[in-house]
């Protein structure tokens, strides 16, 4: 046993986790609603802008790169890429190298799409955090940067 106090509990309103995860419903709420008219979930912009993203870097990403960029696990991942390439948004490209992994490339529509909805969530950024977020992104980084992809 230590002779150090223990945090005596404050209740969950003193908890900046509590009010963290409030505030991403909040936010996640916020987004969908705005994305609605694009025909896009949070999950389904996320992999598309995901996948965008990381086609950038010179080489067609894999399913499982978009799926980590994008904080979504393999499976659904899956999922809701082959509802995106259903609707002509992607296609899913077995490797040259090795056929068990697919490779991401968006269409035109596809990216046409990505476009829009990085402007939505720029705005939805906006209209949520207003001035404060440069300051509340370079709060959170550190403490996220364990889950983005390096």
């Amino acid at each position: 046993m230590t002779d150090e106090p223990r945090a005596v509990p404050r209740g969950p309103l003193m908890s900046p986790g509590f009010w963290l995860h409030h505030a991403a419903l909040e936010w996640r709420a916020t987004l969908e609603r705005n994305l609605r008219p694009l025909g896009l979930t949070p999950t389904q912009f996320n992999l598309l802008a995901s996948a965008g993203w990381l086609s950038r870097q010179g080489e067609l990403p894999t399913q499982q790169q978009v799926a980590d960029m994008s904080g979504s696990d393999r499976m659904m991942a899956s999922k809701v890429l082959r509802v995106l390439e259903e609707r002509g948004l992607l296609a899913r490209r077995a490797d040259a190298g090795d056929a068990r992994v697919l490779r991401i490339e968006l269409s035109a529509a596809g990216r046409e799409l990505v476009s829009k909805g990085v402007q939505t969530a720029v705005d939805t950024d906006q209209q949520m955090f207003g001035a404060d977020a440069e300051l509340l992104r370079e709060h959170l980084k550190p403490i996220a940067a364990h889950r983005i992809p390096g």
